[in-house]
C-alpha cells in the first residue's frame, strides 16, 4: 500500500481527501491510500516523512513556499513560479529524495480558459502567497497584466486592500482571490473590498471551493459579474498530481 496525502496546517475544509478516495473507489485503485497530514510547522516535515514514508503529497496553505528549502529538486515550472503544491518522493535506501512540482499552474489554466474574454487584459490578484504566484504565472503567460493586493503594501506592484477603490476595480476586469478568506467555516469573512464597483464586465474568480460561493462571489454575482470558484481547478490539479504519484 502506497501512501499519498495533503500537507497543510488546517485541513478540515479540504475536499482533496474525499476526491482521491472517491477516485480510488470508482477506478478500482487498491494500492494507494490518501491521508491528511496536518502539521503546525513545516519543520515537522522530515519526521512526518520518516513515519509515513509517503510516495508524495499535495501541499496547501501555508506551506507552498516554505517547503522549498526541504526539497532536493524543483521542476522547471515550480522554479519559475516560486511555489510548490505537489511533492514526489523517491527512496534510495532509507534516504528520501523530494522533488517539487506546481500542478496549480495546469489546474488554474484549464479552469479559467473557457471564461476568459478579450476584455480581460488586466487582473487584480488578491493575496501574495503561493497560489497567487501560480495564478500570476498563468495570466502573464496569457498576456494579462497583473497587480497584487495584500494586507500591507510591500512594493510598487502590490497595493493594500484599502487601496482597492473604484478606479482599481474598474481598471481590472479580472479579479482573482487566492487568499483563504471566506473559507468554511468562516463563510462571512471578507477582505473589505469595494465590491459595489464590480459590474457585468467583470470575471471574478475565487480559488476557494468550500463554500461553493463565497461572500465575494455572491456580492460579485449580485453586481452582474461572471463568477468561478476553485472546484474545477482542484480537480484539474489533482489529476495532474495523480499522473506524478502513479507513474
Amino acid at each position: 500500500m502506497q501512501t499519498i496525502g495533503l500537507l497543510g496546517k488546517q485541513l478540515s475544509h479540504s475536499f482533496s481527501k474525499s476526491y482521491f478516495e472517491n477516485k480510488f473507489e470508482n477506478e478500482g485503485i487498491k494500492d494507494f491510500q490518501y491521508l491528511n497530514f496536518e502539521i503546525s510547522s513545516i519543520d515537522q516535515l522530515p519526521g512526518l516523512i520518516k513515519e509515513f514514508q509517503p510516495r508524495g503529497f499535495n501541499v496547501t496553505i501555508p506551506y507552498k513556499e516554505s517547503i522549498i528549502p526541504f526539497l532536493n529538486e524543483l521542476s522547471v515550472e515550480a522554479k519559475s513560479v516560486g511555489a510548490v503544491n505537489t511533492v514526489l518522493i523517491d527512496y534510495k535506501g532509507d534516504k528520501p529524495f523530494l522533488k517539487g512540482y506546481n500542478t496549480d499552474v495546469f489546474g488554474f489554466a484549464q479552469s479559467i480558459k473557457p471564461f476568459l474574454e478579450g476584455t480581460h487584459e488586466k487582473a487584480l490578484i488578491l493575496g501574495t502567497g503561493g497560489a497567487s504566484k501560480a495564478v500570476a504565472f498563468v495570466l502573464r503567460n496569457l498576456g494579462i497584466d497583473c497587480i497584487y493586493a495584500s494586507r500591507s503594501k510591500h512594493s510598487h506592484d502590490i497595493i493594500s486592500y484599502e487601496e482597492v477603490n473604484e478606479y482599481v476595480i474598474k481598471f481590472c476586469p479580472l479579479i482573482v482571490n487566492t487568499t483563504p478568506v471566506g473559507t468554511f467555516p468562516n463563510v462571512e469573512a471578507t477582505l473589505g473590498l469595494a465590491t459595489q464597483f464590480i459590474n457585468e464586465s467583470h470575471l471574478v474568480v475565487d480559488l476557494i471551493y468550500n463554500p461553493a460561493e463565497t461572500r465575494l462571489l455572491l456580492d460579485a454575482k449580485q453586481q452582474g459579474a461572471k463568477t468561478l470558484n476553485g472546484l474545477s481547478m482542484l480537480h484539474q490539479q489533482a489529476e495532474k498530481a495523480w499522473e506524478l504519484f502513479s507513474k
